[in-house]
């Protein structure tokens, strides 16, 4: 049967785009864009998160080997970001399809405003049928700025756009229970919100090509699942393997999806890199917010220290007595006034239920 999605984001992994050189696979990127065209037939929305802008500047472009490891990085980016959209463009266009370019940073999950412009920008380019080609801005990325990989990238994409699934396409058919290398090992078909941790049989290996492991795919994957949104991780160099994804003919692993968090929620989740301060709570706070099926504020009353500064609107930290992580919340009003409420009852929320995201509701 197949799956009910409307909304995808696929995210096309480096090792699936290019050959064992480094340099882009033309005749893979040109099937992958015939899978694209299958899947937007029956009017779905499809949002590409895809690597190898690097990779095609490595086409174009020989760096010397003493050069600077940054600005090659840069270099290659900048000028393999054209070649790149290029050929998506004109692959594209064969099936009367068109395409955008979006380039972001890790800076623009973290400003609430500029979230919502970027979620402006591709609801619009959705609503006229333009598929948005979406890659890390490698030109100025760089350490701090930079995601985890493109996968982290995928999933904020995939929970800012609400989309009903993301389809992360690697080099291997899935999860496995051991050493994909070993012919005892199988691919772990379901991985629901309560399944055991599965680090201990994730290989920490990195692509050659591609800054992330199976280990972040997993901790992504989750995270996202537990937001409402399923989670597929299958084989990119498998023919035909979005449609049969779908359709439920090609092996791969499926996060299952929790229940639907809120937009504000969706951004909160992944919101921490953005905290300006810490505010540690009681036993009886970290009670209150996790009681099942009730909406409650964080009060100053359950507040016992305020660390740090910050101003309202800011994203603070929600920690436990003992320093273990509760959720993170916008702040009211800013630290000084928390510190002056410390404790007290009868005061304004410092954060209040629709702009708090707890640990426990993922």
């Amino acid at each position: 049967m197949a799956l009910p999605y409307h909304r995808l984001v696929v995210k096309i992994g480096s090792n699936v785009l290019t050959q064992a050189d480094g340099t882009p696979d033309l005749a893979r990127i040109a099937h992958l864009v015939e899978q694209i065209a299958t899947l937007k037939q029956p009017g779905r929305e499809v949002i590409v998160v895809s690597s190898g802008a690097v990779a095609a500047g490595r086409s174009l472009v020989q760096v010397p080997d003493k050069a600077d490891a940054v600005s090659s990085r840069q270099l290659l980016a900048a000028v393999g970001q054209v070649k790149l959209l290029t050929t998506y463009a004109e692959l594209l266009a064969h099936h009367q399809l068109t395409c955008a370019q979006v380039l972001v940073t890790k800076e623009d999950f973290r400003d609430r405003q500029h979230y919502r412009n970027m979620q402006n920008c591709f609801r619009a380019l959705l609503q006229n049928n333009i598929i948005p080609i979406v890659n890390e801005n490698d030109v100025i990325s760089v350490t701090e700025l930079m995601f985890t990989d493109n996968d982290e990238l995928a999933g904020l994409l995939a929970a800012m756009l609400d989309a009903d699934a993301l389809l992360i396409l690697s080099n291997v058919d899935g999860i496995y229970d051991g050493d994909p290398k070993d012919p005892s090992s199988h691919v772990i078909r379901e991985i629901g919100p309560d399944t055991p941790d599965f680090s201990a049989f994730v290989t920490t290996q990195r692509s050659q090509f591609g800054r992330g492991g199976m280990i972040t795919k997993c901790h992504m994957a989750h995270k996202v699942a537990q937001l409402g949104i399923a989670v597929h991780i299958a084989n990119g160099k498998t023919e035909n393997v979005l449609p049969r994804v779908l359709s439920g003919e090609v092996v791969n692993t499926r996060f299952l999806p929790s229940r639907t968090a809120s937009g504000r929620k969706k951004w909160l989740a992944h919101a921490e890199p953005a905290a300006k301060g810490t505010v540690r709570l009681n036993a009886g706070a970290c009670a209150a917010l996790n009681t099942p099926g009730k909406a409650t504020s964080l009060l100053p009353v359950g507040v016992v220290a305020v660390e740090g500064e910050f101003e309202k609107g800011d994203i603070i930290r929600l920690l436990a007595e003992d320093g273990r992580a509760v959720g993170l919340g916008m702040a009211e009003y800013d630290a000084t006034q928390a510190r002056e409420r410390l404790g007290q009852q009868q005061q304004k929320p410092l954060v209040h239920y629709d702009y708090l995201f707890l640990n426990a509701d993922i």
